[in-house]
This record gives structure tokens, sequence and C-alpha cells, in this order.
């Protein structure tokens, strides 16, 4: 084989397969924009998750959000904390994405498998009545400006951070 034929693209090759349902929810904050809410649920679909809750004004754009507005349950909710309170009677440990004192960098933290990814908004990030019930929180190093990540990019980080350390589901 020639080096100009080392590699070849492939469009859309199949995705990997999972051995289980990932036990990950991603829980969010009123978001300020429908494309980071439509990045983020684009983002779960790609890594085999199948449920967001989002608080605020929800709406996915199809156009960005792709398959994941298909493949993807996307579940409304006024506020964020009594759907959390539930999930962790269930049993489920409350991961909180956010710059915090006494947040662990991503880099170093074990993910429980049975996750909920909480984020908070662009602006405000988590509100304290929200980091009172967390388990955990993460948060993503920073080397240079601005301060933080955008949101979509940030949970992606995290989202796919998981994923690795649970790759067959």
């Amino acid at each position: 084989m020639s080096d100009s034929k080392k590699f070849e693209h492939i469009r859309h090759k199949p995705p990997a397969e999972l051995t289980t349902v990932r036990p990950l929810i991603i829980a969010l904050s009123p978001l300020r924009t429908h494309a980071n809410l439509s990045t983020i649920v684009r983002t779960a679909g790609c890594l085999g998750l199948t449920e967001v809750i989002a608080t605020g004004n929800a709406k996915i754009n199809p156009k960005i959000a792709r398959d994941g507005a298909d493949n993807v349950n996307l579940t409304s909710r006024r506020t964020l904390l009594p759907a959390l309170k539930k999930l962790k009677s269930e049993g489920y440990q409350l991961v909180g994405l956010e710059q915090t004192t006494n947040s662990v960098a991503l880099g170093e933290f074990q993910f429980p498998h049975k996750t909920v990814l909480v984020v908070g908004s662009e602006r405000e990030g988590l509100n304290q009545e929200t980091l009172d019930v967390l388990d955990h929180v993460v948060e993503i190093p920073v080397w240079g400006l601005p301060y933080s990540y955008n949101v979509a990019t940030a949970t992606s980080i995290c989202l796919h951070t998981y994923c690795a350390q649970f790759p067959k589901g």
C-alpha cells in the first residue's frame, strides 16, 4: 500500500457498539441559546446517550442536533432541583460541571457509572442551591483566556471523558 492510500476517508462510519445503555443523564440549567442545547443533544447522540433534561425555553434546532434530535429524549422541566433530587433517590450520583472550591480537575476524576452530569447556564453557571445537592464537582482546566469554555464545548469534553472511562456503556 502506498503512503498516498494509507488513510482513506470513510463517510458515515458505523457507530461503535455498546454492550449496555449508558447510565449517564445530562441535566441542564436554562441555556441562553438553542444552538448550545442543540450541540449538546448532537454530542449526546454521538456518544450513545439517551436522556437530556433541560430547563427554561428548551428548543432544539434539528439542523444543529442532526440525528441526536431523533435519538435523544429531551425532557423539559420548569426547574432542575426536583428532578435532581428524584434521580439522586434512584441511585444516581450528581456530578456538577463548574469552577468551584473543592472541584476536581476533569482528568483526575473517576466518574461513578450511574451519573447525572449537571451543567450550569452560560453566564451564571450553577447556583448555590444546585451546588448544595451535588455529590461531586469537576472542572476543566483552562490555560489561557477566556476563563472558561463555551457551555456546549465544556459539556462535550466532559461527556467524552465519561465515555472514555466506560467505553462499552
